[in-house]
């Protein structure tokens, strides 16, 4: 099995996961962000 590190992971692609995510990459954090729909943006 392959092995990940990040520094950062957001759970959840909605509104406030995405803008966390997005943010914490421009700072230069290593991030993965998971959601369990197709598509970002939640509710």
């Amino acid at each position: 099995m392959s092995e990940n590190k990040h520094e950062l992971i957001v759970i959840g692609a909605g509104p406030g996961g995405y803008v966390a995510a997005i943010r914490a990459a421009q700072l230069g954090l290593d991030v993965a962000c998971i959601e369990r729909e197709e598509i970002l943006g939640g509710t």
